[in-house]
Order: structure tokens, then C-alpha cells, then sequence
């Protein structure tokens, strides 16, 4: 027996050369872990990448989406309470009909325009004045429909009222002191608005509605 050979051992275990015998197999623990982890790296790096084509290809990841909809939420937020003090406009005293004298000018070549059409604001409820040809500085000047012409308070009130009934009038303001208006019918004028479409406009007027919320806010919830 060999020297090297361990006391009671022999047989196969016997060491003929210069060797010691190798008892069991080596242990491979080490490459285990260390193949682990760069699995789970690939893993990680492949399921990195993956999501990032998603969001190349779909417009986005979830947390973008997220993010534009809590900025959208802010945005109506924000709208509606900078537009709460104003979303329903301030009620104005518009003067009614009766308390607004019309003088009807003709300033058009067509006989009788000015009469049939301060008859017919007279049904209307308003308060008639002079009726007459327009005067020079307006007569066979005025292409459009009509203009109304008063003080400069009218814009205030009588020349919005006024308005509705005379589709596309001008206004305009002189130096006059007196509440009266002109009514000046222009070579384009055919006839006063429609009855009915004078008084939805009207109606629109005394009684504006309450601007619309931003496009894309949820309606408030009920109290």
C-alpha cells in the first residue's frame, strides 16, 4: 500500500500515483446561482423591452394614460371653478319695447317703406316716432339691411332690443341727448324678422343660457 493511501482504505480507493482520490463530485452550487441571476436579468430586460413596444405601438403605457387623466380632471377643475362665479350671465335690464321710441327713415327709392315698417314695429309694442325719408347724409347711402342710430347709452340696451326685430342692422352712435333711435331701412332690407324669430331672439336675449362645461368633464354630481 501506498503511502498515500488514507489508513483502512483500500480496493479501489487505493492511490497508486501521486494523487489523492477524489471522494464525491465537485460542487457546482455556484454556477446554479450565478446562471439564475443572468436568467432573471434576460427575463427582466426582455420584459423591459417588450413594454416598451407597447407603448411605441399603442400610444402609450397605462401610467401616461393615467397621467392625462388626472391633468384632464384638473383642467375641467380648474375651468369650472374659474367659470362658477360667471356660468350663468348676470340677468340685464333690457328696456321693453313700449319704452323705446322709433323713428323710421326710408333711405332705399321704394314709396312707403318707412310706414309699413313702423306699422308694423307698432304691433310689435314699440313706441313710433317720426316716419319719414332718410335724411341726406343717409339717403340711398346705406347697402346693408338697416342702421340704428341713437346716443351712445342705446348700446347698452335699446339697440340690442331693437336688433332682434331687424335682421343684420348696423348701429351707430351720434351726439344726440334724447332716448330715441333711428331706424334707418337700407337698400338691402325686405321685411322685419319673423314674428317668431323676433321673440326666440328676444327671448335668447333677456334670457341668456349658462355656458357649457369643457369638452370631457363629468356632469356635476346631484346634491
Amino acid at each position: 500500500m501506498s503511502m498515500l493511501t488514507p489508513p483502512g482504505m483500500g480496493g479501489k480507493y487505493r492511490v497508486t500515483g501521486t494523487a489523492y482520490p477524489r471522494m464525491r463530485r465537485p460542487r457546482r452550487r455556484g454556477r446554479i446561482v450565478l446562471a439564475t441571476v443572468v436568467a432573471a436579468a434576460a427575463l427582466g430586460g426582455a420584459g423591459w423591452g417588450t413594454l416598451q413596444l407597447i407603448d411605441v405601438f399603442g400610444g402609450g403605457s397605462s401610467s401616461t394614460d393615467a397621467a392625462k387623466r388626472t391633468t384632464a380632471g384638473s383642467a375641467c377643475k380648474n375651468a369650472s371653478t374659474a367659470a362658477a362665479p360667471s356660468a350663468r350671465p348676470t340677468p340685464v335690464a333690457f328696456p321693453k319695447p313700449g319704452d323705446i321710441t322709433v323713428n323710421v327713415y326710408n333711405a332705399t327709392p321704394r314709396s312707403g317703406l318707412a310706414k309699413s315698417t313702423a306699422d308694423e314695429l307698432k304691433k310689435r309694442g314699440f313706441a313710433i316716432g317720426k316716419i319719414g325719408n332718410a335724411p341726406v347724409a343717409y339717403d340711398k347711402k346705406v347697402p346693408g339691411s338697416a342702421i340704428l342710430l341713437g346716443a351712445p347709452a342705446a348700446t347698452q340696451g335699446v339697440f340690442p332690443v331693437l336688433g332682434t326685430q331687424v335682421k343684420g342692422a348696423a348701429t351707430k352712435t351720434d351726439t344726440r341727448t334724447t332716448a330715441d333711435v333711428d331706424l334707418i331701412i337700407g337698400t338691402a332690407f325686405t321685411t322685419l324678422a319673423a314674428p317668431q324669430d323676433a321673440t326666440a331672439a328676444m327671448t335668447a336675449l333677456i334670457n341668456p343660457k349658462p355656458k357649457p362645461k369643457p369638452t370631457g368633464c363629468a356632469p356635476d354630481a346631484k346634491s
